[in-house]
């Protein structure tokens, strides 16, 4: 049988998929595991590596259990960015895996910052300094937990444990490894300035590959316990973010990708390195080229905490009550009764880099409903979208002039019309669901010879684009209104928020 399909794996923070695709982009059949989480303590986030193998079994078992094995052509990988393990030669994990919620290297962020340099890590990695890349959870373990890293043989992100699960060896995507924070992003290798300064031996890092590039073949171990053929190719896609953004066809300028998931995460494409504090750049999983990607940690993470804190939905009704809080929240008026929310629950990102920050409800009054109160999420993180994306366009010189949206709030109706009226751009939604699966089946598509290039994959395969929200003329004055007074928010509260942080670190008497 000639092969007419490719996988594509997503392995995300909560769950692995593994989605057959065919030469078009459309899905045929899927699997899907979960993948635990835990939170030792306060500001440590851990996952077992075990876990990620287990569920990728998990999800293309049920793959292979539907179609013909001989079906298939490639395999490729999309990852959740920023969390690794690290792994003895034959695989194990010599410890539970650090995933990007963990902020327990802030001090070494800060020390590293100040003896390295902030401008120069972020001149060579693309990344400002922040807490979130793992470079710093490396030295986390090198101070802490130095037995175990004298006993590591890879320290891998999640692409490159599945490629050597999958394949028995250890290589990447750069476009994966690029957000751990240690990659000099214009020669695509490991930097070795910043591995230096770091005290981090190059030979522990997986090998890099561009993305689209086959990594190895599926070995007779994994092809036992999941199915596949021996000799499937396996290729390198990318990132999620990257991932998605590909598969949403943001691959040329003036326009950018908006993925209103757990965080919320935006890029536009650009053909050059170039790098700013109004965003982080990654490499592109398109041929050539970079995303100047900015990130908010609380997106649908907020809706659901709003939900069950404050709400105290259960979760069995959460469908229900999400129902009735859109509809309240669109019979609010703009501003939201005098209610704005700034997003910053699990810290700032762009434009602020202020891992310390904290979110902020201001306005309240006696006469605030919950649709007040919910409409002011939904209209804090457009505004803060909006000047995010401002901030790319000023520092690139490019345009961005219309947003493809993605991910799982992209199915608000609501949210998706405040967004283009906050930013004065359309929003455009795909009907891309999956679309991380998508773009690392897409790469598969170029690895297994289907597309001589990753354009040409994107062109054939990239998901369509559904509902347009154009913004409304005199929303968009009333809102240039209401960010003008957004805006100042924050910056008058930082010094104080700084203060009450450094009141909650020290703890009880």
């Amino acid at each position: 049988m000639t092969p007419d399909l490719v996988i594509g794996i997503d392995s995300s923070t909560t769950a692995t998929k593994a989605i057959a695709w065919d030469r078009n982009g459309q899905a045929v059949t899927e699997g899907r595991a979960s993948v635990p989480l835990s939170n030792p303590q306060p500001g440590y986030f851990e996952q077992d590596p075990a876990d990620w193998w287990r569920s990728t079994v998990e999800a293309l078992k049920a793959v292979t259990q539907q179609v013909v094995p001989s079906r298939i052509a490639a395999i490729g990988i999309s990852n959740q960015r920023e969390t690794f393990g690290i792994f003895a030669a034959d695989g194990t994990a010599l410890r539970p895996g650090i995933v990007w919620l963990d902020d327990r290297a802030r001090p070494q962020q800060k020390r590293f910052g100040e003896t390295f340099g902030a401008q120069r890590v972020h001149e060579i990695s693309g990344k400002p300094l922040d807490v979130i890349p793992c470079l710093y959870r490396w030295i986390w373990l090198k101070e802490h937990e130095p037995q175990n890293l004298a006993r590591t043989a890879c320290i891998a992100e999640v692409h490159a444990y599945l490629t050597f699960r999958l394949t028995g060896g250890w290589a990447t995507s750069v476009a994966s490894a690029d957000p751990m924070g240690a990659l000099d992003m214009r020669r695509h290798a490991w930097s070795q300035e910043i591995l230096e300064a770091a005290g981090i031996d190059p030979a522990k890092l997986a090998r890099l590959v561009a993305p689209g590039s086959q990594t190895g073949v599926v070995s007779s171990q994994a092809a036992a316990a999941t199915g596949l053929l021996a000799g499937t190719p396996v290729i390198a896609g990318g990132g999620d973010g990257q991932c998605a953004g590909y598969a949403a066809g943001v691959g040329v300028p003036g326009q950018a990708y908006v993925n209103l998931g757990t965080a919320v995460v935006s890029g536009a494409y650009g053909s050059t390195y170039a790098f700013d504090p109004a965003f982080r750049t990654e490499i592109a999983v398109a041929d050539e080229g970079y995303i100047y990607e900015t990130c908010m940690r609380s997106g649908t993470f907020l809706v659901d905490w709003l939900s069950r804190e404050l709400f105290l939905a259960d979760p069995s009704q959460r469908r229900a009550l999400l129902a009735a809080l859109e509809a309240e929240a669109a019979a609010s008026p703009i501003g939201a009764g005098g209610v704005v929310l700034v997003p910053y629950w699990q810290g700032c990102m762009t434009p602020y880099w202020d891992s310390f920050a904290r979110g902020v409800i201001a306005g309240l009054s006696g006469s605030t409903r919950r649709g007040d109160l919910y409409r002011a999420l939904l209209e804090g993180v457009a505004m803060e979208q909006t000047i995010a994306s401002n901030g790319v366009q000023r520092a690139t010189g490019s345009p961005i002039e219309r947003f493809v949206a993605i991910g799982g709030g992209a199915a608000s109706d609501l949210w998706s019309q405040i967004l283009a009226d906050a930013s004065g751009r359309p929003v455009q939604r795909s009907t891309t669901v999956e679309a991380s699966s998508l773009g690392a089946a897409m790469a598969a598509a170029k690895g297994c010879g289907w597309y001589p290039t990753l354009a040409a994959a994107g062109t054939a395969m990239a998901g369509e684009l559904a509902r347009r929200f154009e913004p409304d003329p005199k929303r968009h004055a009333r809102y240039a209104e209401l960010m003008a007074i957004y805006a100042d928010l924050w910056p008058a509260l930082s010094a104080w928020n700084q203060r009450l942080s450094d009141f909650a670190e020290r703890g009880e008497a």
